[in-house]
């Protein structure tokens, strides 16, 4: 998601905790028959702020109908963040030059590994800017077949002349080369997805009564396959199940199924990223602890000793858990000098290479309390749009209208029970731990 310079607008928005992605999984690709050895490799491209992490739902609906595991990739760009000038060097923040030499090495790899002539590109928000600028003057024209671009800033956040120099200034040096004459590229197909009303990123003010320059269907390119979807927000462009029927069937032309099918034993494996100067980062970090437990799904206690203890090497890598698919788990990080993090979350029903848990810089609870962040990666959350509770009530912070927030920060003191958090019938229990952080994460 955009994160725009204080001189023009800024939204603070969470930004996501921990998150889980298949890109390549773990265990043996399952066996691809001719028809399905033909399909495209796919890449998944995050956001601005985000990783490859939040397209685990899709890569595991496209799974669960068939499309062949060897075939599905995501990419991490390193720093994900852009720079408030697109121009200027930022610390820990990418160009658009940065990100689109990153995603060009990376298709590069597919095509290799896969031996095959094209590649389809599937990005969300900041990641529609990456593709585009890969595509345009990148070279990506000639590999690349398909694109689909879900809440895709295409025409900026904001529109204003003489505004800052970032590549979400639709007015600025980026967005008008990039769209200036045709909007798509020759010979490449290409599907929007787009919000009616609700995507934070497309709205015509700014605030109330600062324009912005830009209107709901700032998302939509001229050449483009154009979908229009009510009720969702920015994040549900890409990473919902209604995002994915569109995705599936402009990709295969076929209509897939929203249900993802478990596997008996899924492999799990992951790294832990960082937090630098303000931004995220998708380096590995080395020297912290991730324990990991079996819980009770009903109540968030643990079942036993840890299923898995290990420290981080270099790379950030924590190693693999087998996993059972029906299972709650907890991760449990520890690392210096910060405050200890609880990852509860829904169980996995398949495998994913990409378990990555970040350390944010969440400011911890107030003396004797517990701090519990009620969180959603993958969408945004709205009062009268979306159903949530903690421990039986409404969750604190949540406003209504345009869903803006993905995370909310709620203090207790009810520690040694269980407490349960639910978001539009998804469930997740969660126990909370005197100074430490406690995260209910849910997938969908």
């Amino acid at each position: 998601m955009p994160l725009v310079p204080a001189t023009a607008w800024r939204l603070v928005t969470g930004v996501l905790t921990t998150a889980l992605v298949a890109a390549g999984c773990a265990s043996p690709p399952e066996e691809a028959d001719d028809a399905s050895a033909s399909l495209p490799p796919i890449l998944f491209v995050h956001g601005n702020g985000d990783s490859s992490a939040l397209w685990i739902t899709t890569i595991w609906r496209f799974e669960s109908n068939g499309y062949p595991r060897d075939r599905l990739f995501a990419v991490d760009l390193i720093a994900p963040t852009a720079r408030d000038d697109d121009a200027v060097a930022q610390a820990n923040r990418s160009s658009t030059g940065d990100v689109r030499d990153q995603l060009s090495a990376r298709v590069d790899e597919i095509l290799k590994s896969t031996k095959s002539a094209m590649v389809a590109l599937v990005a969300n928000s900041r990641g529609a800017n990456t593709v585009r600028n890969y595509l345009k003057n990148g070279g990506g024209a000639a590999k690349v077949g398909w694109v689909v671009l879900g809440g895709g800033v295409n025409h900026g956040v904001y529109s204003i002349p003489g505004g800052p120099n970032s590549e979400f200034n639709g007015a600025a040096a980026f967005m008008k080369q990039l769209n200036d004459g045709a909007e798509v590229i020759p010979g490449v197909k290409y599907l929007t997805i787009r919000s009616d009303r609700l995507d934070k990123y497309a709205q015509p003010e700014l605030s109330p009564g600062r324009m912005s320059g830009i209107s709901y269907d700032g998302p939509a390119l001229r050449g483009a396959t154009n979908v229009v979807l009510e009720g969702i927000d920015h994040r549900e462009t890409a990473f919902s199940a209604r995002a994915f029927v569109e995705t599936y069937r402009f990709l295969t032309g076929k209509t897939g199924k929203t249900d993802i099918a478990p596997e008996d034993r899924p492999r799990l494996t992951g790294y832990v990223g960082g937090y630098e100067n303000r931004a995220p980062t998708n380096r590995g970090v080395a020297g912290v602890t991730v324990t990991i437990y079996e819980v009770d799904g009903s109540t968030g206690a643990r079942t036993g000793g840890a299923v898995l203890t290990t420290t981080t090497g270099q790379d950030g890598s924590w190693g693999t858990l087998s996993a059972k698919p029906d299972r709650s788990y907890e991760f449990v990080v520890e690392a210096a000098s910060q405050a200890v993090r609880h990852f509860f979350r829904s169980p996995f029903p398949r495998s994913s290479d990409h378990v990555s848990l970040r350390l944010l810089e969440d400011a911890p609870a107030t003396s004797g309390k517990g701090l519990i962040i009620f969180t959603r990666p993958r969408g945004y959350i709205a009062d009268g749009r979306d159903e949530h509770s903690l421990d039986g009530r409404p969750v604190p912070g949540v406003a209504p209208g345009i869903p803006t927030s993905s995370s909310f920060r709620i203090e207790t003191t009810q520690f040694g029970r269980a407490i349960p958090a639910s978001l539009n019938g998804e469930t997740v229990v969660v126990r909370a731990f005197p100074g430490e952080i406690v995260y209910a994460e849910f997938h969908h």
